[in-house]
């Protein structure tokens, strides 16, 4: 009877684990073979082993994606969350507080292109940005403030979803540990630094480690915006991959660079997470 079961679960299962495999790892298994050849979509792949790997190690643009893609990073996993933080502890048990969280959570209901295209409207040469800070810089085509003034636009974006977040936490706390702590005096600060922030920690960890997978892919809001330019100032890894893969037509290249951001982005986030497990534990 145990086998029957057993049999049983297997043929349920099947089906979708032949799904996951055609649909994720054998599109992933070809991205790595295809890092070790040449190929442009058109011939037969011919392999030249690590040279795709050597040239994207000694690319000028390479240090200009990292330091873009290391903004990114610092910047998705400190502002939207910052933000959504502030906006879940000062709406919460406000009454009408939904409806004061609404306007933050509604940009999330947008698509990276329509993100781009709003915000590329704002921050061109003679937008309203310019209007209203008075100046003529040119936001998108000057070096860092195109990739500063694009990771205000995504979190304009992001702080919303996080807040909502944020609120499902802030209901979780045992509302008997809040009197009680109210009771023995503690003020509005003391209450959030030694009772909300400790016990908001587990799903701070949780957003923090979405916003760096995120920010570590960055793609649409940059190429539809700047297309990583001018002269490639404003490119991430992500875009530097579609740039080389799909523009050039440089397939096995393009997916050496893609290879590459898999394992930064796998790194990153297990030694986050390590890091987050150990200190709870």
């Amino acid at each position: 009877m145990t086998g029957t079961r057993r049999w049983a679960g297997v043929s349920f299962l099947s089906p979708s684990l032949l799904l996951v495999a055609v649909v994720l790892y054998a599109p992933f298994l070809w991205t790595v073979y295809l890092s070790f050849t040449d190929y442009d979509g058109l011939r037969s792949p011919t392999f030249v082993g690590f040279d795709n790997y050597i040239r994207f190690l000694e690319d000028p643009a390479l240090a200009t994606s990292v330091r873009n893609t290391l903004m990114w990073a610092v910047g998705i996993t400190v502002l939207p969350v910052a933000f959504g933080l502030l906006i879940a502890v000062l709406s919460y048990g406000l009454k009408g507080g939904t409806f004061y969280r609404l306007p933050f959570l509604l940009p999330y209901a947008l698509s990276g292109a329509g993100l781009a295209v709003i915000w590329g409207f704002i921050l061109q040469s003679g937008g309203a940005a310019n209007d209203i800070l008075g100046t003529d810089i040119s936001l998108l085509q000057e070096a860092p403030w195109n990739t500063l003034s694009l990771i205000v636009a995504m979190t304009w974006q992001q702080a919303g979803v996080n807040a909502l977040l944020f609120l499902v936490g802030l209901q979780s706390i045992p509302k008997e540990v809040a009197e009680a702590a109210k009771l023995d005096g503690a003020g509005s600060w003391g209450m959030f630094r030694k009772i909300t922030w400790p016990l908001l920690a587990p799903l701070t960890t949780v957003v923090v480690g979405l916003s760096l997978v995120a920010s570590l892919k960055t793609f649409d809001i940059v190429w539809i915006s700047t297309q990583g330019g001018p002269g490639r100032s404003s490119e991430t890894l992500a875009v530097t991959m579609y740039r080389d893969a799909f523009v050039a037509a440089e397939f096995g290249y393009g997916a050496a660079v893609a290879f590459s951001l898999t394992i930064v982005t796998g790194l990153v986030s297990f030694i986050y997470m390590r890091r987050q497990v150990r200190a709870v534990s």
